[in-house]
Parts: structure tokens; sequence; C-alpha cells
């Protein structure tokens, strides 16, 4: 095999993830386990809605050759459900030809343990107790945020990606959230030339970044080809604290394609025209907002990342 599971940019997804789940979900909460799984055996064969990471997982999966060893990404589901009432999302996978063939059913457990057994660089779920302990305990890890966003039909995959709390630790989020704007500046023009520590998706990145070489290698090949992966830097950061941004991605020999040091300027006015299709941020601030034009991703790390959370 050309690609083991450990070569492979994996992202691990619950199905309350890529299918939107809020018709069972109902009849769980209102009715019981047993007419949950009732509507379940009696929807089989529907098709489940499009979820918040369903652009962005299709696109992903597209990034793949037909050639068998020319398959770099990997998705794989993890789900709440058992085998049984899980069939549903399995023939909405397959009718979708989304291409994923390894599922793990933990009748109601946490899936997030297994992430490391599929060598995953991300798991995405709608499930805010799962992030909160995967990231405990050092797994990459995001809640997506629901949301009224039309995608779009270009073949493209953009992903967006806050800097603090996201990609980087958030050592320097501490000094802005404890000190202040003024100290936090001064202190990161002193630090401009220190990396900062990775944070919990800067492996996502890794992977990205290995996938847009493969893709700039083909288009060498095939000068007909042209590269549809695309990241971005999406930050409240601005000069001088911009300068520790591209030092921490220059120590980790990483590029991005785009980025946006706004100053703490409202997020979505780049959102909404670089449309991307997910968005990662830290703060619920951000994400939030975010969320209704944009697929948005909230990753609750960090001294800032906790506020304003909703309980459940």
């Amino acid at each position: 095999m050309a690609y083991p599971i450990e070569d492979k940019l994996v992202v691990a997804v619950a199905s309350s993830a890529l299918f939107d789940l809020s018709q069972p979900d109902e009849v769980f909460r209102t009715q019981g386990e047993e007419a949950y799984r009732a509507h379940q055996r009696s929807h089989e064969h529907e098709l489940l809605p499009a979820g918040v990471a369903y652009p962005f997982v299709k696109r992903l999966l597209s990034l793949n050759g037909k050639d068998p060893g020319d398959r770099p990404v990997e998705v794989v589901l993890l789900s709440r459900n058992d085998p049984d009432t899980g069939m549903r999302v399995m023939r909405s996978i397959e009718a979708l030809d989304l291409g994923i063939e390894r599922a793990v059913f933990t009748s109601g457990r946490a899936p997030w343990p297994f992430l490391p057994s599929f060598n995953a660089s991300l798991f995405l779920t709608a499930v805010r107790e799962d992030v909160r302990e995967a990231l405990q305990l050092g797994h990459p890890a995001g809640c997506v945020l629901h949301g009224d966003f039309q995608d779009n039909i270009d073949a493209e995959l953009r992903i967006a990606f806050d800097f603090d709390g996201v990609l980087a630790d958030d050592a320097a989020e501490r000094v802005y959230q404890e000190e202040g704007l003024e100290r936090f500046q001064e202190t990161e023009k002193a630090r401009a030339s220190e990396a900062l520590n990775p944070g919990p998706l800067k492996r996502l990145l890794d992977g990205l970044s290995t996938v847009q070489r493969l893709e700039k290698a083909r288009r060498d090949r095939d000068p007909d080809y042209v590269p549809r992966l695309r990241t971005a830097i999406v930050t409240a950061r601005s000069a001088p604290a911009l300068e520790r941004v591209i030092t921490t991605l220059r120590s980790w020999n990483l590029r991005v394609d785009q980025s946006f040091f706004l100053g703490g300027m409202d997020k979505r006015r780049v959102l909404d025209v670089w449309h991307p299709h997910i968005f990662f941020d830290d703060q619920m601030s951000h994400a939030g907002p975010a969320s209704a034009s944009t697929p948005s991703v909230h990753v609750p790390f960090g001294i800032a990342g906790m506020r304003n959370v909703p309980a459940a």
C-alpha cells in the first residue's frame, strides 16, 4: 500500500458534523431511544441532509487520485451510534460516493479515544463534551457550529485558521487577556524572533502542507492540473505582532497561501469574501458570528477558548 494510515492525512468526523441530524435528534430527545431506533430504521434509505463539515469533507476526499497509490487523504467516521442505528449514516455516505470506508460505532460512548488508532489530525463533532475531553488529553478536535450557509460549486478547498489558540498555543493570548493590548504588542515585538509552540491544529496544517506539495508535484508533471487546496490565517493580530506569526511558520517550515491580519476587525468581513469551506477559531466571539455564513468550528483551547462557551 502506497499510503498506509501512518502516512496519510486523516480526519475523523462524527455523523453529527457530517450530516444534519436535527430531525432524528429531536426524536431521541422527545421520544427516547427505542423511538429513535425505529425512526432511523424506517428512514434508512433516505439521504441525510448535509451538515456543517460536509463541504470540507467532500472536497478533502476529492484531492485523492483514482489510483489506490495516489490517496494521501482519508476520512474516518467516529459515531456515537451503534452499528444498527448507524446504517442510515453509512447508506448516505455510500449514496453520496464520499469514499469513507473506515467507521467506529461506540453505542453512546465517547469516540475520541480512538483518534490515535487512526492517526487522526482532527476530530469534528457537534458533541461539545467530546471536544473538551479530547483537547484536554492533547487530541486535535473542534465543535462544529450550526449555521445557515450556502455551499458554492467551485472545486477548490479553502481552509481558514485563526492563529493563537488554534495553530499556535495560547502563550501570547494569555498576555493579551491578562495584561491588555498594549502589553501584548510590546511583548510580541520584543519576541518577534521567537517561535511560538504548536497549538491543537498545527499537525493538521502539517498534513495539509504535505498534500499541497503533492499537488504541486502533480502540476509539474501535468501543466494542465490546477492545485485546489488553499489555506489561510485569519487573525485579530496586526503590526507589529504579525511578525511573530511569520517567524513561527518559518520555524515549522510551513507556509499558508494567504494571511489576513485584521487588528480586531470583524473576521466576517474577510470570510464572506474568501468563502472558506471551513473556519477554525478558538473564541466563540469570532466563530459564533462567522457560522451564520461560513462553516465554522470552535476549538475551545487555552485561556480564551473556554470563554462564552455554551454548557452543552
